[in-house]
């Protein structure tokens, strides 16, 4: 029987879920939760999902739920999760889950006494270009490892956007810096120490940060940056250098269009193919076999409690005064 899947919100990104379910034999999108039941029933009726709720609470009172995908905006990821967790449901909870590490483990440990999965929504974990270059680096493709750049951004534009509310945990740090922040945490450790500038919206310091600028240090003297906005063309990549080499990969996130190009020494150019899959159909399918496995997700308590604590860090980098150096 196919894991019974509720979308908690209405979200623009359910469509993804949804697109990845139907494609797979492991899920199912069996209701829809919106907190107008109007808004719930031609949702639900639009995208032939079976039932619609008018509240979030209706939604986890429903038996026929196994998990819910919570997809509200950022501010209410981690309220609804631990609604959701003690209503006795999986969780698989869209990114960030929040910025706080102790509310973060909080939600671990209730999923773990419930004996429940609870996991980030980092779909791009799932890809298996993801494996390829963590493969690379342990087979030391590249050498030491000693630099790692990332960046993410795209214009967002479109009026009322809850990731441009600050009382939502809204900024481009925390909607797709993460993913930013997630890449060099996976391959490089977690960070010992952080700086980060800023730019805000309309420059006001209640603004939310529209674009981002952020150096990690990691263990081994290994040092990361990474540059995310809302306000520049879309466009995002990761590179990876170490001694002996460098790794490219132009399409991190998505893997639409999969590979890997290692910059050799001496000039050659070797390409690294990897399989090309829905990232959002594993990572559902990752989610299934957790719960039916009684084992831990791939994204497990370990990452999701280090990905907001770096994020943490990260925010208040970001908060303190600058220095002028004229």
């Amino acid at each position: 029987m196919p894991l019974r899947l509720g979308l908690l919100s209405t979200a623009r990104i359910n469509d993804a879920i949804i697109t990845a379910a139907a494609a797979s034999d492991s899920v199912e999108v069996v209701a829809v939760a919106s907190r107008d039941a109007d808004r719930a029933a031609a949702y639900a009726a639009e995208r032939s999902i079976p039932r619609s709720h008018g509240s979030y609470e209706d939604l986890l009172a429903d038996d026929g739920v196994d998990a819910v995908y919570v997809s509200t905006p950022n501010g209410l990821h981690a309220p609804w999760s631990r609604r959701a967790l003690e209503a006795g449901r999986h969780v698989l909870c869209e990114k960030p889950v929040d910025a706080d590490p102790e509310v973060v483990d909080g939600l671990s440990a209730l999923a773990r006494e419930r004996g429940l999965v609870f996991t980030e929504a980092f779909m791009w974990r799932h890809l298996p270009q993801t494996q390829v270059l963590r493969d690379l680096l342990a087979q030391g493709a590249v050498g030491e490892l000693r630099m790692i750049r990332v960046w993410s951004g795209f214009m967002l534009e479109r009026e009322g956007d809850p990731r441009l509310d600050p009382a939502q945990q809204g900024g481009a740090l925390m909607d797709i810096g993460c993913y930013c922040v997630s890449a060099v945490r996976l391959l490089a450790g977690e960070p010992g120490a952080v700086t980060a500038q800023a730019v805000r919206d309309g420059g006001r310091p209640d603004g939310v940060d529209m674009r981002v600028a952020a150096t990690m240090r990691f263990p081994g003297d290994v040092l990361a940056h990474f540059d995310c906005a809302f306000d520049l063309p879309m466009g995002f990549g990761l590179h990876v250098v170490g001694s002996e080499a460098a790794i490219e990969v132009d399409d991190p996130w998505f893997g639409v269009t999969p590979g890997i190009r290692v910059h050799r020494a001496d000039g050659e150019v070797e390409e690294v193919a990897a399989e090309a899959v829905d990232p959002y159909r594993a990572q559902l399918e990752d989610l299934a076999r957790a719960i039916a496995d009684g084992r831990a997700p791939r994204v497990d308590r370990a990452e999701v409690v280090g990905q907001a604590r770096a994020l943490q860090a990260l925010l208040r980098a970001m908060s303190n005064d600058e220095e002028d150096v004229r």
